[in-house]
């Protein structure tokens, strides 16, 4: 039985971020192409790989064994292509975080990452809980402490949210209607307390964070940010403070066995410094504009 790479690479994504949807950012597939290929490699395996439930997919035992020997075939590949390359080294550090977390550490990249680190750092974005006890990634950046045993966490310091409209009252700001999120990013937080308490004036929606932020920065409408997000950029205004019900903490998590190899010390100590040097603005500690 020939197992085709690109089908072993699509199932890990799958298996390590809990279901189609969460995958479709890492693999660039719909869902719906997703599930053909992940149906198709099921046959073709004679046994069921996950169960599906509306929360995700959940692996079958044939599944977890499929994880453990996909793993086994991608280090070897990964291995392969970096003897092809030559120069970068072998160690890679994956750190997992929401997408406003994401894009502030990789804006923030010069201050955890040097070519003389002798490591390679790999962003894994996504709204779900990667699965750090499964190696999906080395580093989680998380609003909650974590409760599981093999999990190591250290509190960064709290994250605040307030609502914020674009710089000039046109269109849906001036009319006072709201920008709301569909798709994954519905399920975070902000966007269940923006639908319950003013989801009969969500007169416009985005499927993801940065859409939603354009559309509030070009009148569509007010929203909710983290104020590190709504703070930082010129093209919006805070109309009123921190929502307190949906301040957050800030979490570095890591698996106990690997929080004092070298490498992922380095860059876990070098992003809780970075959030506590930026503490004021994640607590949203600056003038309302």
């Amino acid at each position: 039985m020939d197992i085709d790479w690109d089908d072993l690479r699509l199932f890990l994504d799958v298996a390590r971020l809990g279901g189609l949807s969460a995958a479709t950012g890492t693999t660039r597939l719909s869902a719906a192409t997703l599930g053909r290929r992940v149906t198709a490699l099921e046959k073709q395996i004679g046994e069921p790989l996950f169960v599906r439930q509306q929360t995700g997919y959940r692996l079958t035992p044939v599944g977890e064994e499929l994880l453990r020997r996909a793993e086994d075939v991608e280090a070897a590949m990964q291995s392969l292509t970096r003897w092809r390359e030559g120069s970068l080294p072998d160690r890679i550090v994956r750190v997992s975080a929401g997408p406003w977390t994401s894009a502030f550490v990789s804006a923030h990249i010069g201050e955890i990452w040097t070519v003389d680190d002798g490591i390679r750092v790999e962003f894994v974005t996504t709204t779900d809980r990667v699965d750090i006890g499964r190696r999906a990634a080395d580093i989680g950046i998380r609003s909650e402490r974590p409760t599981e045993q093999w999990l190591a966490g250290r509190q960064s310091g709290k994250v605040a949210h307030a609502i914020y409209s674009g710089r000039h009252l046109i269109n849906g700001i001036a009319a006072g209607l709201f920008v709301g999120v569909t798709g994954e990013g519905a399920n975070i937080a902000s966007a269940r307390w923006l639908q319950a308490h003013h989801g009969d004036r969500i007169a416009v929606r985005g499927n993801n964070s940065h859409s939603v932020r354009e559309l509030v920065a070009a009148g569509a409408g007010l929203s909710i940010f983290p104020c590190f997000v709504g703070d930082s950029d010129p093209r919006l205004v805070r109309v009123a403070q921190p929502i307190p019900e949906l301040e957050t903490d800030q979490w570095i998590v890591t698996h106990h066995e690997e929080r004092h190899s070298p490498p992922v010390r380095k860059v876990a100590d070098r992003i809780a410094a970075l959030m506590r040097a930026h503490q004021p603005l994640f607590r949203g500690e600056t003038p309302i504009r």
